[in-house]
């Protein structure tokens, strides 16, 4: 990952369980690994892994709703974590719009593996997120060519040139801010609009597109709209209605836990 500007290499490894979780930290790095540094990662990789979150209340509340119930026992213990990186988070985002999770991972990969930067360490090659700086430098066509984005490498593009010259907020900067304002902030990065926002955006947002409309539609109504794309503002308005405050881990839970979802209420959930 790269941290205050410098690329190192984390390893964790897991010396608790899901009930008492302990992580073992190593840090690594082409300048001599401080004391300071290693306590600056420490607290990062707390914020990033949304360590401190309390995953209580969301629990008591899922656990009386039909659908999240299931997702609970599922993904017991599953925490949402966090971007070090606006541009890593707002590329994601974009890569997740209008299609489904299998074509998402795949368009990831295509510009990890093509454009990332490689961390050597622990006997480990890992490639590591394309910063903003590198795809700035291509053409909306080389990377559509190269990575089968489609029309998001316009995007992709553009946005990695704006961010290059202004830099954008941090994603500590945005999760201080009041939620509406946040979302104006973001909405004014090239690419970004209502979903993406609040992909980037989480507490409290509920991103539908055509897609999640879809699964969630299904979810919601017993049967997919007949039309995804008019139904978006529909489904977003009934996650929201539904789960409130709650509606973004209630999100991310079910995103998680399609498969299983498909065999417990024994619906058919789309998984691309």
């Amino acid at each position: 990952m790269h941290f205050n500007d410098e690329l190192i290499g984390v390893k964790l490894r897991s010396v608790g369980d899901t009930d008492h979780p302990f992580l073992d930290l190593a840090v690594y790095s082409r300048t001599r690994v401080t004391s300071k540094l290693k306590e600056l990662v420490k607290d990062g990789l707390n914020d990033l892994l949304g360590v401190g979150d309390d995953l209580v209340p969301f629990y008591d509340f899922a656990s009386k709703d039909s659908i999240l119930k299931h997702t609970i026992i599922d993904r017991y213990g599953m925490h949402d974590t966090y971007s070090p990186s606006l541009f890593a988070r707002a590329t994601l985002a974009i890569l997740l719009q209008m299609t489904g999770i299998k074509r998402s991972n795949q368009m990831m990969n295509a510009v990890i593996n093509n454009y990332g930067q490689i961390a050597e360490f622990n006997g480990k090659r890992v490639r590591v997120w394309p910063t903003q700086e590198c795809l700035s430098k291509l053409t909306p066509r080389q990377l559509a060519k190269t990575c089968n984005v489609g029309y998001r490498a316009k995007s992709l593009v553009k946005l990695a040139r704006v961010m290059v010259k202004s830099n954008g907020p941090t994603m500590i900067e945005l999760r201080e801010l009041p939620r509406e304002e946040a979302k104006h902030r973001l909405m004014e990065l090239p690419g970004i609009g209502d979903y993406s926002s609040d992909i980037i955006n989480r507490p409290g947002g509920f991103p539908i597109d055509v897609w999640s409309a879809a699964v969630f539609g299904k979810l919601f109504y017993g049967k997919e709209p007949t039309n995804s794309r008019e139904a978006v503002e529909e489904v977003k308005a009934e996650g929201i209605r539904r789960w409130g405050q709650w509606a973004w881990m209630a999100f991310f839970y079910v995103v998680q836990d399609l498969e299983n979802l498909s065999q417990k209420l024994n619906v058919s959930l789309r998984l691309e």
